[in-house]
């Protein structure tokens, strides 16, 4: 479940920024002061967004950002004069002092980044592991034999009754050498 951890040295800091994002609609868990909290809160979490200052009392944000479990997005907020040395693409910036309105801004747009990587993520086709296509190549051998197919035709049978019973065409291959060698 996607997440958003806020974490600044001053617990102050962290909760204000809560409190104007859970305001907003945003669900943020518990405010952090150090940054193996964060690392920890993370840890449990799927994936999601951390918002968090330049230094914490126990690292950098480069080092947390490294640190990081595969997933999670970082929102650095600190003057522009720490700014210029954030050299890392994949942290996005906002300068302080902060304007509700970037933040905002910028949370929505890395939310709808996230659910737009996702939904990639979710249309690309799965890729079949060597046993799944010597199963698949096996079952069109069995159709091309017994029945007098061709390759193709072997194929498109295999895959139109897998779309058609609703499994995919590891499962239809499995029930077609079933059929001819129970």
């Amino acid at each position: 479940m996607f997440s958003i951890i806020v974490g600044f040295p001053k617990m102050d800091d962290a909760a204000c920024i809560k409190n104007v994002l859970t305001r907003n609609g945003y669900h943020v868990s518990e405010p952090c002061t150090l940054g193996t909290q964060i690392i920890s809160v993370a840890n449990d979490l799927d994936e999601g967004i951390i918002i968090c200052g330049y230094r914490f009392s126990d690292m950098h944000y480069s080092e947390l950002n490294n640190y990081l479990p595969k997933g999670f997005q970082m929102l650095l907020l600190a003057s522009p004069d720490k700014l210029e040395y954030c050299q890392d693409n994949n942290i996005v910036c906002l300068q302080m002092p902060l304007k509700m309105n970037d933040l905002l801004s910028t949370l929505q747009m890395m939310t709808y980044q996230y659910q737009s990587r996702k939904k990639k993520d979710k249309d690309k086709p799965k890729v079949r592991s060597e046993e799944e296509k010597m199963l698949i190549n096996k079952a069109k051998m069995v159709l091309m034999d017994r029945n007098n197919m061709t390759e193709e035709e072997a194929h498109r049978y295999l895959q139109k009754n897998s779309m058609d019973s609703g499994t995919n065409m590891t499962e239809m291959a499995e029930m077609v050498l079933k059929m001819f060698y129970p």
